[in-house]
């Protein structure tokens, strides 16, 4: 016989959410865990600050999310940033908004957010198992009937598949969610890593420059190799996934400014894992290629009157000091070896055509994208439950009656900023809250 209680699977921000509103309205909730304790991505995410949700307004903040932000709608009409705030101070978590938008704990602690949520589950006596891995959705007649795990099952009334992705694995998203789902007959968009740095074909040159960080230098992704690349294509203003109005066209992928580090195989940093899922997807139809605008500032007319001022200034000087006066030390080194100009070389030795070189390199340092990183290094899982068959109102499962769905599981995913979380907590609020109707 089918026990008349709730169980949510995924101890994570959106489950967490769902197990609370659920048991708020009076529903018998059980929330079942794989690990040893709840909220493991939650966390670490925000580098332990825990970046909860964004200042943007709905339609700017849609947008982060590309063409499945439609979706979520529904679930922000009923519970969106305010709300989220507002439920926060009322567990006793201060917020602040940073320069950028990102709203997060004013202590800078993760840890807060999490016994906020541990004292609203506690507060509706939520029932909360951990170390019980569950292997199986069961159903009966197309209604959910109960949950299976590797030693025993429970009976249920409506089960919330809260299981997140399949990045950072050693926190609980491991991807199970995918699987059970797909087992009663849902489609799996495509699971690809999202927000994940991304490895060249040139591994030795970036190796060379690993650890340089670069702040306000312009990446943009070709849909070409790197030797094809028409830097006259560049864009002078951002271009992409969630810039309003600002689409890109071929061959562009995308085009931003910001930070952006060299690492032992590539290259990651912010801008990189912005664009990361754009590049990713190309990447299938085709090569993809990138140009780095270590001067995005300045055009290349200002840019070669400025170096030929250099040389002129510092004629006696060598080549690599003079490299070093315009990069970090580390890809100075670089530079010599990229350009090919003998490091000894004084400035006023350097003739127009190397000046030319050494232009091209700052205006345009190319890489031939190899891949990316794996799932495993991602921030954020982009594909999962297709959306086609999740009601947008309510978050049921459009086959199997009893079903819900919440956070990452879904065909869901967004830049970095708190959209990711928001998304999971609003959606978690409203499965939470529609499956206690149905009790």
């Amino acid at each position: 016989m089918t026990a008349k209680r709730i169980i949510v699977i995924g101890a994570g921000a959106g489950g967490m959410m769902a197990a609370g509103r659920a048991a708020e309205l009076g529903a018998p909730v059980l929330l079942m865990e794989k690990t040893d304790g709840p909220a493991k991505k939650l966390l670490i995410s925000g580098k332990t600050r825990c970046n909860v949700t964004n200042s943007r307004e709905i339609d700017e903040f849609i947008a982060m999310y590309g063409a499945n932000g439609r979706f979520l709608y529904r679930a922000f009409h009923r519970f969106f940033r305010d709300d989220l705030l507002n439920f926060l101070k009322r567990y006793g978590v201060a917020t602040k908004i940073e320069d950028d938008g990102h709203i997060f704990p004013t202590s800078d602690d993760a840890r807060d957010v999490v016994r906020a949520f541990k004292r609203y589950m506690d507060e509706n006596n939520v029932e909360l198992r951990t170390n019980a891995k569950v292997t199986a959705i069961n159903v009966d007649g197309g209604k959910v009937a109960s949950v299976q795990t590797e030693k025993e099952i429970f009976p249920a009334s409506a089960v919330i598949l809260a299981t997140g992705g399949s990045s950072y694995p050693g926190t609980g998203s491991s991807g199970d969610g995918y699987r059970m789902a797909a087992a009663l007959g849902h489609t799996i968009t495509k699971i690809r890593p999202a927000l994940v740095p991304l490895a060249v074909r040139e591994a030795d040159l970036a190796k060379s420059m690993q650890g340089v960080s670069l702040s306000n230098v312009r990446l943009t992704a070709y849909r070409c190799t790197a030797d094809d690349i028409d830097i006259a294509k560049t864009p002078k203003r951002d271009c992409g996934r969630g810039i309003p109005g600002k689409k890109s066209t071929p061959p562009i992928i995308e085009s931003r400014t910001g930070e952006l580090m060299m690492t032992h195989s590539g290259i990651g940093g912010p801008v990189t894992l912005l664009m990361s899922l754009s590049i990713v997807d190309a990447l299938e139809r085709g090569p993809v290629s990138v140009s780095i605008d270590l001067y995005p500032q300045v055009d290349e007319n200002q840019l070669r009157k400025q170096l030929q001022n250099d040389l002129d200034r510092h004629g006696k000087k060598s080549y690599r000091n003079i490299l070093g006066e315009l990069l970090p030390q580390k890809m100075a080194e670089s530079f010599v070896e990229i350009t090919g100009i003998s490091t000894d070389k004084r400035g006023h030795e350097i003739t127009a055509e190397e000046r030319e070189l050494l232009l091209s390199s700052l205006k345009s340092l190319r890489f031939n994208i190899e891949g990316q990183l794996p799932i495993s290094a991602a921030i954020v899982t982009a594909g999962g439950i297709s959306l086609n068959e999740i009601d947008p109102y309510t978050m049921a499962s459009r086959l199997i009656s009893g079903l819900y769905f919440c956070g990452e599981v879904m065909d869901i995913d967004a830049n970095t900023g708190g959209y990711n979380l928001q998304a999971a907590f609003s959606t978690g609020y409203v499965a939470g809250e529609e499956a206690a109707r149905i009790m």
